[in-house]
């Protein structure tokens, strides 16, 4: 009767996520006020340079900007690309190895320093002094990028990023051409920052940005305030634009249950961390005009450390994947409106996807059942029956439901398993870290952008796995050398022919999919559960709901 109700619920939601654009006089009326925002806990550092989380990436688009940004629009249109710092897109030559930029003239930074192309060169420098955990990967073809990963505190990027005060021109040289570099440059890891920002981690301490708002108060065990930047002046609606609240208070500490209420009564306009199932009914019947249900490219899963036992023997790892019910997990996270079961890695109607499920009771295209003989028999033929598992997940309701549906499963098959919840603040740093010898744990994936390499090439190459880092996007710590040379071979075939660079990503992905170093589990729609107060409500593809362009009554 339950999984009948969370589904009735998510399909009466559906009807309610298309809100009536305002006219630009209504909105004018509406700048000022306070904007009040919840999640469960912080996201860790406030550094874009280096913090990784969905959570924090949308906070940056009003505090940061790079020399291109995407668009801040709505639906798919956020996927487009603009020039942002930059007075127009790059002027590409060198066959396609060097971009050309010209700096805004009178951007300043929210101490009122002024922005120049010495910011930005420091800026691209600092990408390696911090070991970004995009240095190398995203940012490893710029030329002198590889004397910087060797050698990251004494990185100059000579020949790689130039510029010449005179004109006002910042001048970027690549190794080789790349389909994808201008998306990696609209990343929040290649935002600009002042040149004397220090170079390392910045922990709590906000550093000064461009953008239309910045941080003035934060604590990470109860909340972040965001106020106007008072030297901001709008240059580019589509980049930058300015936003209707004066002020965005982010409070943290309030479980999923009690942010709902919270929403309801008109104390907060937002939730971060998506509404407990055991109360979607009640959204779904009650406040349908307050709920917005948007389709991802995204998937959750359950990285397995490939350098630890019992997950170090592929068969230990392959009966994991036979064993999950991936249908148990859906409804978990709310029903079959809310998520669709997955295989492998690249999501539904994403570039380089082919249908392919090989961990099922009959494998083929699609996900039909576990197969739990099929996975005591993978645990027997390892070796690696009786051995322990921690399952380390957020504390957050959804992913503490599904580490202990996850527990139930491996021990089923024969280890000893229990889960751990830690906070959503430190839990995805943690998991990353080797030194914490994490064996299992669930996360989550959201594209970067519209492209097969940032599933594949980020979370499973051998570029993206630091022994020993707190940003070491290869959870799993997986490192297949041809497997990874094919993704090179992809990505420079991506230059150009990308059809047929993407049916190579759909070979990679079923190799990667086989070597089972992470548990695909589903992928997710998302929820915006929103106060009656909120108005001009608008979801972006690239980094979800635009929050400053919002107001409140």
């Amino acid at each position: 009767m339950k999984k009948l109700l969370l589904a009735a619920a998510a399909a009466a939601l559906l009807t309610c996520t298309w809100q009536a654009p305002a006219s630009a006089e209504y909105l004018k009326e509406h700048r000022g006020g306070t904007m009040r925002l919840l999640a469960r806990s912080a996201a860790g550092t406030l550094d874009p340079h280096i913090n990784y989380t969905l959570q924090y990436w949308q906070i940056f688009q009003p505090l940061y900007d790079g020399l291109v940004a995407f668009r801040k629009a709505e639906g798919k249109d956020g996927f487009k690309i603009v020039a942002d710092l930059a007075e127009d897109m790059p002027t590409v030559s060198n066959d396609g190895k060097t971009f050309t930029f010209k700096l805004r003239k009178g951007i300043k930074f929210s101490n009122g320093q002024d922005v120049t192309v010495k910011d930005v060169v420091a800026s691209y420098q600092r990408i390696f002094k911090v070991s970004g955990p995009t240095s190398g990967t995203f940012y490893a073809g710029i030329v002198g990028a590889d004397k910087c990963l060797a050698d990251t505190k004494s990185c100059t990027l000579e020949g790689g990023v130039t510029a010449d005060e005179a004109t006002g021109t910042i001048t970027i040289n690549i190794t080789k051409p790349d389909a994808e570099f201008i998306d990696k440059l609209a990343m929040p890891h290649a935002v600009i920052l002042p040149a004397g920002t220090p170079t390392e981690d910045a922990g709590s301490n906000p550093i000064p940005g461009t953008g239309a708002y910045t941080i003035s108060a934060y604590d990470p065990n109860k909340g972040m305030t965001l106020v106007r930047n008072p030297h901001f002046k709008q240059w580019s609606e589509e980049a930058q634009p300015d936003g209707y609240p004066d002020v965005v208070q982010y409070d943290f500490g309030l479980t999923e249950e009690a942010a709902v209420t919270a929403i309801q009564k008109g104390e907060a306009e937002w939730m971060f961390d998506q509404p407990p199932t055991d109360r979607l009914v009640e959204l779904g019947t009650k406040y349908m005009d307050q709920v917005h249900i948007s389709p991802l490219t995204a998937w959750w899963y359950a990285p397995l450390n490939t350098r630890l036992a019992p997950f170090d023997n592929e068969k230990a790892r392959q009966a994991v994947a036979y064993a999950v019910d991936r249908n148990t997990l859906v409804n978990l996270f709310g029903g079959k409106v809310l998520a669709t079961p997955v295989c492998q890695v690249l999501p539904p109607d994403f570039p380089g996807h082919e249908d392919y499920c090989p961990f099922t009771k009959n494998p083929g295209a699609k996900w039909s059942a576990p197969d739990l003989d099929k996975a005591k028999q993978l645990v027997e033929e390892s070796g690696t029956k009786g051995q322990k598992v921690t399952v380390i997940v957020e504390d957050t309701a959804v992913s503490r439901s599904i580490g202990v549906y996850l527990q139930s499963v491996l021990t089923s098959i024969g280890y000893v398993a229990d889960v751990k919840p830690i906070s959503s603040n430190i839990q995805f740093t943690y998991i990353q870290n080797t030194n914490n010898k994490v064996q299992m744990s669930v996360s989550q994936w959201y594209q970067d952008y519209p492209a097969a390499s940032n599933f594949l090439n980020i979370l499973f190459s051998c570029a993206s796995f630091r022994e020993g880092s707190d940003a070491s996007i290869n959870i799993s710590g997986f490192c297949d050398k041809d497997i990874d040379a094919k993704m090179q071979k992809a990505l420079e075939l991506g230059v150009t022919d990308q059809d047929a660079a993407n049916k190579l990503w759909a070979e990679i992905d079923k190799a990667v999919t086989d070597k089972a170093p992470a548990v695909p589990l589903f992928t997710p729609k998302h929820v915006d559960f929103v106060s009656k107060r909120l108005g001009n409500f608008k979801f972006n593809a690239q980094f979800y709901w635009i929050v400053t362009q919002s107001w409140v009554q």
